[in-house]
C-alpha cells in the first residue's frame, strides 16, 4: 500500500491507498508520472539504462506494471546489480512490464492473460479479491492515469519466462 505524502490523505482507488502525486488527471506521460510518485526510482533508473525512456514517452498507448522500489528490493542486491548492467538482459525483463495499448483494471475479470511488449504472455487471476500475475506479483493499485496509458502498481518484480 502506498502512503499518503507530507500527511495528506490519500484517496482510494479499488481498495488500495494512492499517494496524490499519483492520482491526477494525468496530463504526465507515463515516465513523469511514475517520477513524480516517488516510489518508483529503481525502475527509473532501470528504464534509464535500458535506454526505454522515450519509448514510455511516446504516444502509446501503454499500460505499466510498475514494480515499486520495494519491489525491486526483493531482488538480491548482486543480482539486481548485474540485471542493471546488462542492458539485453535488462530491456527484456522491463518490456515484461510493458503492454500495448490501454489495459484497465475493469478489464481483468474478461482477461486471463496479456501478451508483453517482451513477447511473452503474462498471466492474469483473481484471488481472494486480489489480482495476481504469474502467481507471483500483486497489483496494489490501479489505473494510475497517464497521458499515454495507464499504470498498474505491483509489488514484486516480474521476469519473463525462460526460452
Amino acid at each position: 500500500m502506498l502512503a499518503a505524502c507530507a500527511g495528506e490523505k490519500a484517496p482510494v482507488v479499488d481498495s488500495v491507498a494512492v499517494a496524490p502525486a499519483m492520482e491526477a488527471s494525468a496530463p504526465k506521460d507515463i515516465i513523469e508520472t511514475a517520477v513524480a510518485a516517488g516510489t518508483f526510482n529503481t525502475l527509473a533508473k532501470a528504464l534509464t539504462e535500458a535506454g526505454l525512456i522515450e519509448t514510455l514517452k511516446g504516444t502509446g498507448p501503454f499500460t505499466v506494471l510498475a514494480p515499486t522500489d520495494e519491489a525491486f528490493a526483493k531482488i538480491p542486491a548482486k543480482d539486481l546489480e548485474a540485471l542493471l548492467a546488462d542492458k539485453a538482459a535488462l530491456t527484456k525483463v522491463l518490456t515484461y512490464h510493458v503492454i500495448a495499448g490501454n489495459v484497465p483494471a475493469s478489464t481483468v475479470t474478461t482477461l486471463t492473460e496479456a501478451t508483453s511488449l517482451e513477447g511473452s504472455k503474462i498471466m492474469i487471476k483473481v484471488v481472494d479479491g486480489k489480482v495476481m500475475l504469474n502467481d507471483a506479483s500483486e497489483v496494489t493499485a490501479t489505473d494510475v492515469a497517464a497521458s499515454n496509458g495507464v499504470i498498474h502498481v505491483i509489488n514484486t518484480v516480474l521476469m519473463p519466462p525462460k526460452q
